[in-house]
């Protein structure tokens, strides 16, 4: 049996599409047919021949507006949104740390990008009747780590939340919207936090990810997972292949939170 997952044609728009994670779906959604456009801050010197890519900071209401001005320009609207944006700057701490400004820095990245897309992009979805939107969130909405994360993973509870409550109100009319909660995932950026920890403590990489490993309370599966791992997952659901998946959550992180 064949197992093309059937996105030839497909019309793509992937946030924080240019590192990461965001490189890695950028990747499989052309690799498998999709036409893609990538948005991210800035665009590589190398990027790839079959992808479009957009320059906009998404973190502002107009950066959002511009992309979504663009996307319904070239392709009369997505098929596919794939939010992947999001990440911290939020000093450690703890709770006392956390200033106005920084609560808002990390609402204007992990939650407002996917709604005001969303807001923009979904009625042409639901003038045709179909599309899929996908919204990466985290299991730090359900593993805070107080120190560090509290904020970052309040933005992300948020945009769990409101994720599901779009999926009922758009699913109906022909447009899912899913999840993907991932756990640590070895990007490039996570390799240097663990060497900087391996540094710190007069170890190698190895032991810098044991640090990170069990700061996290251990992970199960004994590694953290590879942006390409996350990446196909989020294919998958956005595949016609996943045609009745709507409205759920996908944690895909190794084991790493220890509650059902």
């Amino acid at each position: 049996m064949s197992f093309d997952l059937g996105l030839g044609g497909q019309r793509a728009l992937v946030t924080g599409g240019t590192k990461g994670l965001g490189a890695a779906v950028v990747r499989v959604l052309a690799d498998a047919g999709a036409k893609v456009t990538a948005v991210a801050r800035t665009i590589p010197e190398n990027g790839s021949g079959d992808v479009r890519y957009v320059a906009a900071d998404l973190m502002t209401a107009k950066g959002c507006a511009d992309v979504a001005e663009e996307v319904l320009r070239v392709f009369g609207g997505p098929d596919i949104v794939v939010n992947v944006l999001g990440g911290s700057s939020a000093p450690a701490g703890g709770f006392a740390r956390l200033t106005d400004e920084e609560w808002l820095k990390e609402i204007d990245h992990n939650l407002l990008p996917a709604i005001r897309l969303d807001r923009a992009l979904l009625p042409s979805m639901i003038d045709r009747g179909s599309g899929v939107i996908i919204h990466v969130t985290s299991i730090q909405h359900e593993l805070p780590l107080p120190e560090s994360t509290t904020a970052y993973a309040a933005a992300k509870a948020a945009l769990s939340t409101y994720s599901k409550s779009l999926s009922k109100e758009v699913t109906p009319k022909g447009v899912r919207v899913v999840r993907v909660s991932p756990g640590w995932i070895e990007t490039d950026a996570a390799v240097a936090l663990g060497e900087r920890l391996a540094k710190a403590a007069g170890t190698d990489y190895e032991g810098g990810k044991k640090i990170i490993m069990n700061a996290l309370g251990g992970i199960p599966l004994g590694r953290p997972a590879k942006p390409g791992e996350v990446a196909d997952l989020i294919a998958f659901l956005a595949s016609p292949r996943a045609a009745a998946i709507t409205g759920t959550e996908y944690v895909i992180d190794g084991g790493t939170v220890p509650t059902v």
